[in-house]
């Protein structure tokens, strides 16, 4: 494994500190997109930015993102590069990212304990206190929600409904 420089690691906080297009509560490290800074000379640049899937909008605004401050940093040129592999995973959110999620009403991922393939049950809909693993609402804390839509305002999250406070919410899912 190549020791990125002081000045990568420099560049790499910088096209970090990017807020996210879709969620700009979040920045791209607090997502966990940006991966690496690869500089060319003095002057020039590599990013290496995994989308959050494959077919996601928001890669080309946080691409141009990224160039511009980099670019404001003094780069002359900055290359945006989509690295597929190791693919991007829910887990890649940092403590963080997820407090801010929570905070601005988006319940965050749940923390897998493992790594790899995610499960899929199929089964009801609403969330009680026998699931393994409950949706807690992001407004008040109770495990007592259910899913109203598979998709909400983008394919990454779901809309569900906190049956104690009645408050909608998104719910970033498990990749």
């Amino acid at each position: 494994m190549v020791t990125a420089t002081a000045l990568e690691a420099e560049l790499l906080e910088l096209a970090g500190s990017v807020p996210d297009p879709e969620l700009p509560v979040l920045t791209l490290h607090e997502l966990g997109v940006v991966r690496a800074v690869h500089l060319h000379g003095t002057d020039a640049a590599e990013v290496d930015l995994t989308p959050t899937y494959t077919g996601c909008p928001a890669v080309e605004a946080m691409s141009l993102d990224i160039e511009r401050v980099l670019r404001e940093h003094g780069l002359r040129e900055v290359t945006v590069r989509r690295v597929l592999t190791p693919a991007w995973s829910t887990d890649d959110i940092t403590p963080e990212g997820r407090r801010k999620l929570r905070e601005f009403g988006i319940a965050p991922p749940r923390v897998r304990e493992t790594s790899g393939p995610v499960p899929l049950t199929l089964g009801p809909t609403r969330t009680d206190a026998t699931e393994a693993e409950p949706v807690p609402c992001p407004h008040c804390g109770s495990p007592d929600t259910e899913l109203l839509s598979r998709f909400s305002s983008t394919a990454c999250k779901a809309l569900r409904r906190c049956l104690s406070c009645r408050e909608p919410f998104d719910h970033f899912k498990e990749l």
